[in-house]
């Protein structure tokens, strides 16, 4: 016979999320850390962007729109967007062959080439800058051969592009470098078996595992070159409505003191790389569901 249930029992208090929360961490020190993770994003991120949105707002919507809209401006903005997205899908391609061939093949000097690939993230954007400058000059080694045929490389948006494509060109091949080495050849080989030529192996096994990373790296890479400085300067040429890129009017407002507009100028900016990046998340999140669930 079974023993007879209290009937003054209670049923036991629920526990809170914060409770719950202490369990699940085996590691101690959770509040501490999340305590000095909190304080500097805050000092490091939060603090300096909301002083220069609050630095913006002094100047009223109208003033902000002002500035936004004049005719330089407006062209400095068109043309950092273009020549950044034309370099995102140009790393997209050759960034990707790149990892296809670090992952993929054995060949003497691949340890080199591989490092020789995060050499613009060591190397200062001003060294990569007066370096290109001086290459693709109408008198550089580089530039006296397309002068022939009347192509001018520095100085021009062409420059401001291949500018973009240099210092940027890592964000894509460390992005999609470890996807590539997870990726079993199996697939590639059953996919062959099946009767699939090697673009359809390609766009059907190969790149649906690969768009996530791709993306990631190219939302990065993009928000990147929006705000490059040191290495467009030195080739752009710097001509207003026809080369002149959007960091550098914030530089030309800070040198008249023009703090406000160089604010409302850097928080447009601000804006358009989260709204970028925001945009690449959200996609790169349901292409992940979608692969997951497979």
């Amino acid at each position: 016979m079974s023993a007879p249930t209290s009937s003054t029992s209670k049923p036991l208090p629920k526990k809170g999320w914060l409770t719950r929360l202490r369990q699940r961490n085996v590691l101690p020190g959770f509040g501490l850390s999340m305590g000095i993770t909190v304080f500097s994003l805050s000092l490091l991120v939060v603090l300096p962007f909301a002083m220069m949105a609050y630095t913006t707002t002094q100047m009223g919507w109208t003033g902000f729109w002002e500035t936004i809209s004049q005719p330089q401006v407006t062209a400095a903005i068109k043309l950092s967007l273009w020549m950044s997205f034309l370099a995102m899908l140009t790393n997209m391609v050759f960034g990707t062959l790149v990892a296809w061939v670090l992952v993929r093949y054995e060949f003497w000097g691949k340890s080199l080439i591989n490092a020789l690939v995060d050499l613009p993230f060591a190397l200062p954007t001003a060294v990569t800058g007066i370096s290109l400058a001086t290459l693709y000059a109408p008198n550089g080694l580089m530039g006296q051969w397309f002068a022939k045929f009347d192509i001018q490389v520095a100085f021009t948006p062409i420059g401001i592009w291949l500018a973009l494509v240099v210092v940027s060109f890592p964000f894509i091949v460390r992005a999609v470098q470890p996807v590539l080495a997870e990726l079993s050849v199996e697939f590639e080989e059953a996919a062959a078996v099946l009767g699939a030529n090697r673009f359809t192996t390609f766009r059907k096994v190969i790149l649906p595992e690969l768009l996530p990373a791709l993306l990631m790296g190219a939302g990065m890479m993009f928000a990147r070159a929006t705000g490059e400085y040191g290495s467009v300067i030195f080739i752009a040429g710097n001509i207003p409505m026809q080369s002149e890129i959007l960091p550098l009017i914030i530089i030309s407002k800070l040198e008249q003191f023009d703090i406000q507009g160089a604010s409302a100028v850097a928080l447009f900016m601000l804006l358009i790389s989260f709204v970028i990046l925001l945009t690449i998340n959200i996609v790169q999140w349901k292409l992940s569901r979608r692969v997951g669930a497979r």
